[in-house]
């Protein structure tokens, strides 16, 4: 049951780490071990996605509900595939320095092997993850012209 949880400041806005954060077609441009994401339904409060995940010699895809609640929070909820349960929530609080981004996840495999052998890589697997939304703003916001900005990555 791999659980961790985060917290950075990052020199940017909550609305633009909001927005990357739901951009969630994107995931496979720069999240790694994001293979292919597919969105099945979309509104402004929350969309409804397929992505699948590739590490080693396995490849798993899952269907998530993404509540969007902009532009503090976002939360997804497992509704299909490889796992017994996913939580997952982004949280954003504006800081004069740009956002203080808060970010949870909690998941468990149903299969032993898969859930072994995200084990051994998870939470480096999930710091390259934090660090790949970073590089994403950086990529598309460009660097941050907040007065002293601070970027912990």
């Amino acid at each position: 049951m791999p659980t961790h949880a985060e917290q950075r400041l990052i020199a940017y806005s909550p609305e633009q780490l909001f927005d990357l954060v739901a951009d969630v077609g994107a995931y496979p441009q720069f999240l790694p071990w994001c293979v292919k994401a597919v969105i099945k339904s979309r509104t402004e409060q929350e969309l409804v996605a397929d992505l699948t995940v590739g590490f080693g010699p396995f490849r798993e895809t899952f269907t998530s509900r993404v509540s969007l609640e902009r532009p503090h929070r976002i939360r997804v909820r497992y509704e299909k595939g490889p796992f017994r349960y996913l939580n997952n929530v982004w949280t954003f609080t504006p800081d004069p320095r740009g956002c203080l981004v808060d970010f949870f996840v909690d998941f468990e495999f149903r299969s032993r092997l898969l859930q072994n052998a995200i084990g051994v890589v998870f939470n480096e697997g999930v710091r390259l993850m934090v660090s790949a939304f970073i590089k994403r703003a950086r990529d598309t916001y460009g660097v941050s012209s907040q007065p002293g900005a601070v970027i912990r990555d």
